[in-house]
C-alpha cells in the first residue's frame, strides 16, 4: 500500500512542479510582451500588471523604423563570425588535446580550462587598452576578438571530452590509409563531434547574444553597436520609453527563444554524452 501511495504522490507531483517552473520561466517574457502593448500613458496610469487596452503595435512599429534592425545586423555579424572561429579553433585544439600525444599536453588543458574561472570583467581593462593600441575600437572585429577568447576555455572543454571518446580502432584504420593527423581530425572526428560542436554553437550563441560589457566598452558608434545596446535609443536623461523598451527586448528575445526551441536536445544531449565516458 505504501509504494502504491508513493508511486501517486510522484505522479502527482511532477507536473505540479513542472507547471509551476514553467510558469516561473515563462510569465516574465509574458509580462514584456504585454508591456510593449502599452502605450506610455497606460504603463503611468494602470497597474503593472494591468493588461493591455488595445492590440497596439505602434512601439514595434517605431523600434522597427529606428535603428532596431542596424543593431541585429550587426548583432548577426559579429555572433555568427564568432561562433564560426570558436568552433574551428576549438574543434582543433580539442583533436590535439584529445588524440595527440605531445609532452605537457595535459598541463596545457587544464591551463585552457583554466580560463574558466578568470572573471570577465577583470580583463575588460586590458581588452579595452589592447583595441585601442590595435586600432580596433569600435570595428566589429574588436568585439570578434574578444568573443573568441572568452567562448575558447568551456568550448576546448566540452568538445576535448568528445574527442576522447572516439574509438581508438576508426583513428588506427585511418592512419593504415595514409591520413594523416589533419585529415583523421577533418574527416573523421569533426563529423563525429556533430553533438558537441551544436552544443557549443548554440551555447556561445546565446552566451555572446545577451553579452552587454564588451558591446558597451569597445564600441562608441551607433551603426557598430549589437542588440545589447539598442535600448539606450529609447532611455533619455530625464524619463524612458519604457513600452518601446520593452518591444526591443521582445523582438531581441525572440531568436534565442527560437533557435533553443529548436536546439535544446541537442544542448542536453550533448552536455550528457560530453560527461559520459564510453
Amino acid at each position: 500500500m505504501k509504494k502504491k501511495q508513493g508511486f501517486k504522490v510522484g505522479r502527482v507531483a511532477i507536473p505540479v512542479l513542472g507547471t509551476f517552473w514553467l510558469a516561473v520561466t515563462t510569465l516574465p517574457f509574458i509580462f514584456v510582451a504585454f508591456m510593449s502593448l502599452k502605450t506610455q500613458q497606460e504603463t503611468f496610469a494602470n497597474p503593472v500588471w494591468a493588461l493591455p487596452e488595445s492590440f497596439n503595435l505602434s512601439n514595434y512599429i517605431e523600434v522597427l523604423e529606428g535603428s532596431f534592425l542596424i543593431y541585429l545586423r550587426n548583432s548577426l555579424f559579429v555572433i555568427t563570425t564568432s561562433v564560426v572561429i570558436i568552433l574551428l579553433f576549438s574543434s582543433m585544439a580539442a583533436y590535439a588535446l584529445a588524440r595527440l600525444k605531445f609532452k605537457f599536453s595535459d598541463s596545457l588543458f587544464a591551463l585552457i580550462v583554466a580560463g574558466m574561472i578568470v572573471p570577465l570583467h577583470v580583463t575588460l581593462v586590458p581588452v579595452y587598452l589592447m583595441t585601442r593600441s590595435m586600432g580596433l575600437y569600435d570595428t566589429p572585429a574588436g568585439l570578434i576578438g574578444p568573443y573568441v577568447a572568452i567562448s575558447l576555455p568551456i568550448s576546448v572543454f566540452i568538445l576535448t571530452e568528445f574527442m576522447r571518446q572516439v574509438p581508438k580502432e576508426l583513428e588506427e584504420a585511418a592512419m593504415l590509409d595514409g591520413c594523416g593527423p589533419f585529415k583523421i581530425y577533418w574527416k573523421i572526428f569533426l563529423p563525429l563531434a556533430g553533438p558537441g560542436l551544436s552544443t557549443v554553437a548554440i551555447y556561445n550563441g546565446i552566451m555572446l547574444w545577451n553579452e552587454f560589457v564588451f558591446a558597451y566598452v569597445l564600441t562608441s558608434s551607433a551603426d557598430r553597436r549589437t542588440l545589447p545596446l539598442a535600448v539606450w535609443d529609447f532611455q533619455g536623461q530625464y524619463a524612458s520609453n519604457v513600452p518601446a523598451i520593452m518591444a526591443v527586448v521582445t523582438l531581441s528575445a525572440l531568436p534565442l527563444i527560437i533557435v533553443y526551441a529548436i536546439g535544446q536536445e541537442k544542448i542536453v544531449n550533448g552536455m550528457m554524452a560530453g560527461s559520459l565516458k564510453g
